[in-house]
């Protein structure tokens, strides 16, 4: 009987997180159903993505190292199908890509690639926000402009046309294998139901959507404010908050937690210019697929955007609606630190309460006559040993206590 391997190499900003935090919290139970996730930690396909591609990440590539021996040889250990999935897998090179696939593969095996792909007018504001939600600063304008010159020469733009340009994703991951076994997901357009882009990937998966619900969990878009606060906000913290703070503080608690799917402000879309290039290359893109004659789960017509929509540039926002964001996001931090100032306050009754018991027990006379013992062992024979048979009674007294 063959096996399945589905491996899902993004694109970003399509799901993937959604899917994954789906794949891992139910990881035993698709185990007693056949299918393996292979996870012991949330980021255990991240790292194993990371030592693939030999990929720097702020230190974290060398606390990969081996992690994609381990899932590969975990995947070909399996005797049913498995799924392994990450959206930073959408950039790498054609060499690596073959090499994931046949460290993936064995008797028996089919490797189905799988890439999930959204409309580009959607795309391209969620990846700046992306950035600016990894404590970048480039403003939107210079974003899009980087993003449309065709010379591609800075590394934003590099990296995001290395994991959304759909057609040369799959192209070098699917170069090697047959139609059949490439499939494309389409992220459903706006207004669909909300459960029909995960009863895409659970059909494809052979799952079944109603067994293994989606959670709450969901990866919010901030608004035009909240974008303009944040970017304006990393501009000062930059050179003064360590990166590990900055994930807990303020990407974490201040964004994710509070300002993502704020009510009542403008959503980020593109600049009438832009949006005519992103669904003119969108379009092209559609053509391509179809020509390709790949395995389509959805719609290829869910990759054609919609009309465009008024704009509000967050290069230059209501002011007003800005400083709103940033009163909500200085309440947030001035309630972190008030309960940092409890814990601060507790602490210290703590170890208030544990001197007072330390200087209680000094005050005890047979405290005090050790004291003077073992200063007059100091210069003494006769003391120091009488001091090493006190210590020797009570090690043993202890041992057989």
């Amino acid at each position: 009987m063959t096996r399945r391997v589905l491996l899902h190499v993004g694109t970003p900003k399509t799901g993937t997180s959604f899917v994954q935090d789906i794949l891992f919290t139910h990881g035993d139970a698709l185990r007693e159903r056949g299918l393996l996730y292979a996870a012991e930690r949330p980021d255990a396909h991240f790292m194993a993505a990371l030592d693939l591609m030999q990929l720097p990440w702020g230190g974290l590539e060398r606390e990969a190292a081996g992690a994609w021996d381990a899932l590969a040889a975990e995947v070909r250990a399996w005797p049913g199908d498995a799924v392994v999935s990450h959206e930073i897998l959408g950039t790498a090179s054609r060499v690596q890509a073959e090499q994931a696939i046949a460290d993936l593969s064995g008797p028996g095996t089919e490797v189905h690639l799988v890439v999930s792909a959204r409309d580009l007018v959607r795309q391209v504001p969620a990846e700046w926000q992306e950035n600016v939600k990894h404590r970048r600063s480039k403003t939107y304008g210079r974003f899009l402009a980087e993003l449309r010159d065709p010379t591609r020469p800075s590394e934003v733009a590099q990296w995001f046309w290395g994991v959304q340009e759909v057609p040369d994703v799959l192209a070098r991951w699917g170069a090697t294998l047959p139609p059949a076994q490439v499939h494309v997901v389409t992220v459903p357009r706006p207004g669909a139901a909300p459960t029909l882009l995960w009863e895409r990937f659970a059909g494809l998966f052979g799952i079944d959507p109603e067994e293994f619900t989606p959670g709450a969990k969901a990866n919010a878009s901030l608004g035009v404010p909240e974008s303009a606060m944040l970017r304006r906000l990393n501009e000062r913290l930059n050179d003064v908050l360590p990166n590990r703070h900055y994930r807990s503080l303020v990407r974490e608690m201040v964004v994710h937690r509070n300002l993502a799917g704020r009510p009542g402000t403008a959503r980020l879309g593109l600049p009438p210019d832009a949006h005519a290039w992103a669904a003119q290359l969108a379009a092209d893109w559609v053509a391509e697929l179809r020509r390709r004659d790949y395995d389509v789960v959805g719609d290829l017509a869910d990759l054609l955007p919609d009309g465009p929509r008024p704009f509000a540039d967050p290069d230059a926002p209501d002011e007003h609606a800005v400083a709103d964001a940033a009163l909500d996001a200085l309440a947030i931090m001035t309630g972190e630190a008030a309960k940092l100032r409890d814990v601060e306050v507790e602490l210290h009754e703590v170890i208030q309460d544990l001197m007072g018991q330390i200087d209680a027990l000094h005050a005890t006379p047979t405290y005090r006559a050790k004291e003077k013992l073992v200063a007059l062992a100091r210069h003494n024979a006769v003391a120091r040993v009488g001091y090493a048979g006190y210590r020797r009674l009570r090690g043993s007294s202890s041992r057989s206590t």
